[in-house]
């Protein structure tokens, strides 16, 4: 039996729901109508998940949430609310809630959601427990990472959490950047899951005609033309990967009809009414935070509920710069094996240029700095004469904007930081506290440093 801790302050909702999870069989439920009382029974009890009322006297939901992120209880928390707020919707999301339901919810769906949360509960166990030091050959499908060159410790880190995901089953958000390596990094994840022997199938929204997407994504099955039928995108996924870029450009209707994908494994044609079954795991990226404001009437709420339990964030190149080096010599040697060229290496100077500059483009954009040079250059060192024109006069600007940064203490940073955080709560030190995330004698500590 699996237990779980039920937390709302309505006596008639709980009583129906000790019922009704007792009836079927799997659950174990504990009931908590005064949130007060959560705190003690955490202490003195384990659970597989939790049900969470947000509105409730004396602490809310989110104060509960806060207690388990700060005491560093493994424990997958499930939202069932009345309050329909999609600005606290996300934040709790962010805060590592596995799904935010509202009042009324379906008793069948509210048992699926306790089973993915569960197992979805034991796999964010095992990366939260990651040591912080990591390395390449802990990987238990390093061949799977072997396209995505890094010695950054923060991308090390990040495909230790990818392998970890790629064992379950649940969708998956990519962020980052134009060029970080998002539809690489989905690769590595079908490579390192069960479904490595299907298909991946790659799809980059901002390359299709969105009003004929429907048709090529979910495909056509005309009921008066047998012979019209015919699959899209989603069936040629059937068993394996679906990967979707730029997941922000589908439409509204098309965004709810993929979280059906998502979560009921079922999907129907354009012109046509019956449902069909789909085996897929899906992934999507975006070069946005879609739980921004710009976002609310044009991304489905429900769709990024379902797919931010699952986030990774890939850094940009500029925060990664001990790989500079290794990718930028990856690519000399590949692109002179292409043209038979001996290149041996690159220029101190040419070099020094490439580390000051911040890459917009990440990794794709030095990918076509050091190609484009490697075919200009008449030696066998790579030097700044074989930069375009255009490209030498911003990798200069950049060194120059490097050259003018002047330093500071970190001590002096913080403190401005603190300063800074104090006069945004009006000198409330409560409110900075909670903010910063440190202890208010932390404050006082930063505020007299000499």
């Amino acid at each position: 039996m699996k237990k779980i801790l039920i937390v709302d302050d309505d006596v008639a909702v709980t009583n129906y729901l000790m019922v009704f999870l007792m009836q079927s069989g799997e659950y174990e439920p504990t009931i908590v109508n005064d949130p007060r009382s959560v705190s003690e029974i955490l202490e003195q009890e384990q659970f597989d998940a939790m049900l969470l009322d947000m509105d409730m006297p004396h602490l809310s939901g989110m104060d509960i949430i806060k207690h388990v992120n700060e005491t560093g209880i493994d424990l997958p928390i499930v939202v069932l609310t009345g309050v329909n707020d999609v600005d606290l919707a996300v934040k709790s999301l962010k805060l590592g809630v596995f799904d935010y339901l509202t009042k009324p919810v379906d008793d069948d769906h509210l048992l699926k959601v306790f089973d993915k949360a569960i197992t979805h509960g034991t796999t964010r166990g095992s990366i939260k427990d990651l040591p912080k030091q990591l390395k390449r050959e802990d990987l238990d499908y390093r061949e799977a990472f072997d396209h995505l060159r890094s010695q950054s410790p923060s991308m090390i880190r990040l495909f230790h959490q990818a392998e970890k995901m790629a064992a379950g089953d649940l969708g998956i958000f990519i962020f980052g950047e134009r060029g970080t390596g998002k539809i690489s990094l989905a690769k590595a994840i079908h490579s390192a899951s069960p479904r490595r022997a299907g298909p991946f199938v790659s799809i980059d929204a901002a390359a299709h005609d969105m009003a004929l997407f429907p048709k090529e994504f979910f495909g056509v099955q005309p009921e008066d033309d047998a012979k019209a039928n015919r699959a899209g995108f989603l069936e040629e996924a059937h068993g394996g990967t679906l990967f979707i870029n730029n997941i922000e450009l589908l439409s509204l209707p098309v965004q709810i009809r993929l979280d059906r994908v998502i979560q009921q494994k079922e999907f129907y044609r354009e012109s046509s009414p019956r449902i069909h079954e789909i085996d897929v795991r899906v992934i999507v990226a975006s070069l946005h935070d879609l739980s921004h404001e710009d976002y609310q009437e044009s991304f489905s709420r429900d769709l990024l509920y379902h797919l931010m339990v699952n986030s990774l964030h890939l850094p940009p190149l500029r925060e990664r710069g001990d790989d500079i080096r290794i990718l930028a010599n990856e690519i000399r040697q590949r692109e002179a094996a292409r043209m038979n060229k001996q290149v041996d290496g690159f220029t101190d100077e040419f070099l020094d240029l490439l580390y000051s500059y911040d890459y917009p483009g990440n990794v794709q954009e030095l990918n076509d700095i050091v190609a484009t040079s490697v075919i200009n250059t008449e030696s066998t060192l790579v030097g700044i004469d074989s930069l375009a024109h255009y490209m030498r006069d911003i990798l200069t600007e950049g060194r120059k904007s490097l050259r003018d940064f002047q330093p500071r203490k970190l001590k002096d940073i913080v403190r401005d930081h603190v300063e800074k955080t104090l006069l945004h709560f009006d000198g409330d030190r409560q409110k900075a506290v909670a903010e910063l995330g440190v202890e208010a004698t932390e404050i006082d500590d930063i505020l007299d440093a000499d």
